[in-house]
């Protein structure tokens, strides 16, 4: 369950991130401004942040057997809209965007479905090997481009659509929901409200929104930040921003794990700190050889190790009735964490024609959730004295 579980995440990001590489192209063919660009790309996150709210709420009601196979069914349509008809206007493709974003609904799917399959004290693991299925955003990265060069703008978002379908109809066979499975009986808006209540769900939630949102805004925003910031070729920015995806994708499990061994607080902490320095140092603007290059692959590896750790956290924290609202309403503070700072990000570049004060801002963010890590949430996870902690520390 776990496998297909992965591969379903997947398949779904590797949709929901297709406009993301051909960001540069849409700017060139159809005269869009940096704001313009950025909010193309950032359309599909903020829809497919938002949706997870709900759409955790649906999978806490009728299981990730359900949910999996409709939420890639429905993402096929705009997929295919997108690559037969929705890419000639700016208008079509914030239409298409804004449904493409169902696709990045999938991991509040996910992590509910794999989270019961799972004891307490290995569920940061199983959650983190699940969490490698952002990945799909490098297949996205690594392939767009080169098919559109190679056949044409349909091909790739057809190959992508083609991909949903069968994963949709072998998860629909095969996937099962955990045995024992809380079903919850209270209505959707009364489980909602009470998930909100629940500290768990904000002290996540931030950190969630710096962690994954700076994945999430430095895999689309990256090759336009190589781009116009250091003269590098269409393909050669997407190579690297694969790169940097593939890099946290491989950390976040092991952010799981060192959850699991020394708790999510500390594998935080380590995260936010590495990410600070990263960010400083990048607002420098120095060479890519190697500084540059060194200081964006210890951030991708400090987001990935952090966002792994964050649904320990959850994992470790949450009923197990309320896991699917609580990643829904978690999920979606990550996300739109990913929103803003493209559109930041390209709103400063046009009038200082630098991206300094943006990866300040980034640097400043980093450092206040470090200082949230080591007080309110540390103080939390103390008073609570989860049976599973307790275990660990011994």
């Amino acid at each position: 369950m776990l496998a297909l579980a992965t591969v379903g995440f997947a398949v779904n990001f590797w949709a929901w991130a297709l406009l993301s590489p051909l960001g540069p192209r849409f700017k060139d063919s159809l005269g869009l401004s940096a704001f313009e660009q950025s909010l193309l790309v950032a359309v599909p996150v903020v829809v497919g942040s938002l949706g997870r709210i709900p759409v955790g709420a649906l999978t806490d009601r009728f299981g990730g057997r359900v949910m999996f196979p409709l939420v890639s069914a429905v993402t096929i349509v705009p997929v295919l809209f997108l690559g037969l008809a929705g890419h000639d206007s700016l208008a079509a493709l914030l239409a298409g965007g804004f449904f493409l974003g169902v696709g990045g609904t999938a991991f509040a799917v996910g992590v509910p479905l794999v989270s019961a399959w799972f004891p307490p004290e290995r569920r940061g693991l199983a959650i983190g090997i699940f969490g490698v299925g952002m990945g799909g955003t490098a297949i996205s990265a690594l392939t767009t481009v080169k098919l559109v060069d190679a056949y044409g703008m349909a091909d790739p978002f057809l190959i992508t659509a083609a991909a949903l379908a069968v994963f949709a109809v072998v998860s629909a066979l095969l996937l099962r929901d955990a045995p024992g499975r809380t079903v919850p009986t209270e209505p959707l808006a009364r489980r909602l409200g009470a998930t909100l209540r629940l500290g768990v769900t904000w002290q996540a939630s931030a950190l969630y929104a710096v962690a994954f949102g700076g994945y999430v805004a430095f895999s689309v925003y990256l090759p336009t930040y190589l781009k116009t910031g250091y003269g590098l070729e269409q393909a050669d920015a997407a190579n690297r921003m694969a790169g940097f995806v593939l890099l946290a994708v491989a950390m976040r499990p092991v952010g799981g794990w060192l959850s699991d061994r020394v708790g999510p607080v500390r594998v935080l902490g380590g995260s936010l700190a590495l990410v600070l320095t990263g960010a400083l140092v990048q607002s420098l603007t120095p060479s890519l050889a190697p500084v540059g290059t060194i200081a964006f692959l210890a951030m991708a590896a400090a987001l990935g190790a952090g966002s792994g750790a964050v649904f320990a956290l959850v994992a470790q924290l949450a009923p197990a009735n309320k896991v699917g609202s609580v990643t829904g309403v978690v999920g979606a503070a990550g996300g739109l964490g990913g929103f803003l700072p493209p559109l930041v990000m390209g709103a400063l570049y046009g009038v200082y024609g630098s991206y300094a004060i943006g990866l300040l801002l980034l640097a400043a963010v980093a450092a206040a959730a470090l200082a949230f890590t080591s007080t309110g949430v540390r103080h939390a996870v103390a008073r609570r004295q989860v049976p599973a902690r307790t275990a660990q520390s011994h």
